[in-house]
């Protein structure tokens, strides 16, 4: 699957033109989609230095796109005021304008591993009222 990652928001928390802490479990959760042979493409406005930045921040925690605004790394974009927005050829697209906000990124991989919309993995938690109040990265450590 081919899925499409905004940065502020979503990887970290809103502080542009800065970069904001982490939110927990964004990259551990995107280099496991990742493993389990995904494609991520980073989707974001930043553009020239600030784009540089966000690209090494989540390089220096070993999670690298395998492409950045664009929908494949040799792809040029034009970076031009007149310039219509990029479009992206993507299955998914995780990003925190989503209508109804961005879940924890335990639900995300749930929804992404299963294929499940946000509706059918809050129908799973019914009735499990640990479930609810745990992620399912916390569950995962917690049982090893």
């Amino acid at each position: 699957m081919i899925i499409a990652v905004d940065f502020d928001g979503t990887i970290v928390e809103h502080r542009y033109p800065h970069i904001g802490k982490e939110i927990p479990f964004a990259i551990v959760t995107l280099k496991q989609l990742q493993a389990e042979h995904h494609q991520l493409i980073l989707w974001t406005v930043r553009e020239g230095k600030l784009l540089d930045e966000a690209v090494e921040f989540c390089r220096e925690r070993g999670l690298e796109f395998y492409a950045v605004n664009s929908n494949y790394p040799e792809e040029q974009t034009k970076e031009t005021p007149s310039t219509p927005c990029r479009k992206l050829k993507a299955d998914l697209f995780i990003d925190d304008r989503n209508v109804g906000g961005l879940p924890d990124w335990g639900a995300v991989y749930e929804m992404v591993t299963h294929r499940w919309s946000y509706e059918r993995y809050l129908q799973g938690l019914q009735g499990n009222e640990e479930k609810r109040k745990t992620s399912f990265w916390k569950r995962l450590i917690s049982s090893k």
